[in-house]
């Protein structure tokens, strides 16, 4: 429910690389929120690689505040399998020049908030010091060399970036791709043999055979891909399994906090293993611009290190998938010199106290306000 005195305006805008669809929609769309009959000079923005976040769950609060929050969404909302971060990229640069441009904003907030957060940072972090453009034809060159920054930066219950999370979610005791069926005992996280607790050289051995499956998808796509581009094909679909593995989710005593274990998003492990999770589909591309460590660029530490502006990192200690050594990375990353880390109570998206919500919109609020 939207506080009283707060308003939500409809915004659709076409894209430099993709224009109005031909049955009326545009690719880049989102509400923005403003107190009522104001026009603030102050907005956060807040974007996710696919998760619609118009109607986030923060916006109203904001807006309450007496802020602008323009919840935004790129052409891959609800279409992860065929992400390409470039394109992705230029769709926030949409939502960021119509703030200035259109919304009368004066200072722009990135907030990137669980999946958000290396791709908001990915995109900060292009605008300050550009590096994808050259890779591009034609208008998509011309508008990443043109991405607006913003003037602020917060992080919020947010993944180190796109590769990491998933690669730490990975069941590394996948032997075949194409059958979730199959797994190499020694290695499954859920066999009691194994733990929880599980030990040192367990844990270790665990993290490399999840990095090493990242690395055995990434060699097929890219070969896959040369052999279907060959053909002129430009690319295929293929689906991904068991993605809930982390073995953070079965040990508490493995980067500690006040999570709920076992636990992850979508419940106990060993059965969210089982069904689908981040990742499920995948063009070969989206693939080697999303998830692989090896290509891809929504990686966290190397886009942190180029945003300098004033930035605040804050997690919650109840959360089941970002844990304390995520924020940790996250806030040492950061190039900026006036950064800040705050650990809070709550769940991921607070969604279990309506009084920690409230808590964590006046924390940044009063950082907000102390940067003004």
């Amino acid at each position: 429910m939207s506080p009283n005195g707060v308003e939500a305006r409809f915004v659709g805008l076409s894209s430099p690389t993709a224009p109005m669809a031909s049955h009326g929609a545009n690719p880049c769309q989102g509400l923005y929120w403003t107190p009522a009959g104001r026009a603030p000079n102050v907005a956060l923005i807040a974007t996710h690689y696919n998760v619609d976040f118009a109607e986030h769950y923060l916006a109203p609060r904001f807006a309450a505040a007496g802020f602008g929050f323009l919840g935004w969404n790129t052409r891959f909302r609800g279409a992860e399998d065929l992400f390409i971060l470039e394109h992705a990229l230029i769709d926030i640069g949409v939502g960021v020049r119509w703030l200035r441009e259109e919304a009368g904003v004066d200072t722009v907030v990135i907030l990137g908030n669980s999946g958000g957060g290396s791709l908001m940072g990915a995109y900060q972090a292009e605008a300050s010091a550009p590096t994808l453009a050259a890779g591009m034809p034609g208008p998509a060159q011309e508008a990443l060399a043109q991405l607006p920054k913003a003037d602020l930066y917060i992080s919020l219950n947010a993944h180190k970036g796109r590769p990491e999370v998933l690669t730490d979610w990975m069941d590394a005791s996948v032997v075949d791709e194409r059958d979730p069926t199959l797994t190499d005992p020694s290695l499954n996280p859920f066999n009691p043999d194994n733990g929880p607790p599980y030990p040192a050289a367990f844990i270790t051995r665990y993290r490399a055979a999840q990095r090493a499956r990242n690395q055995r998808i990434t060699d097929w796509a890219k070969a896959e891909l040369a052999r279907v581009n060959a053909a002129g094909v430009p690319d295929i679909l293929f689906p991904l399994y068991r993605t809930w593995g982390d073995l953070r989710c079965m040990d508490p005593a493995i980067d500690p906090s006040e999570r709920p274990t076992p636990g992850c998003y979508r419940g106990h492990p060993a059965q969210a293993n089982r069904t689908f999770g981040i990742g499920r589909s995948n063009s070969l591309k989206t693939w080697l611009s999303m998830w692989s460590l090896e290509t891809s660029k929504c990686q966290g530490e190397p886009q942190l290190a180029k945003i300098a502006v004033p930035s605040l990192v804050v997690q919650s200690t109840a959360d089941m998938g970002v844990f304390p050594s995520d924020a940790r990375a996250i806030f040492a990353a950061l190039a900026s010199r006036d950064k800040h880390i705050e650990l809070v109570p709550g769940a991921h998206y607070f969604e279990d106290s309506e009084a920690n919500r409230l808590a964590v919109v006046e924390l940044m609020v009063n950082w907000l306000r102390a940067k003004l």
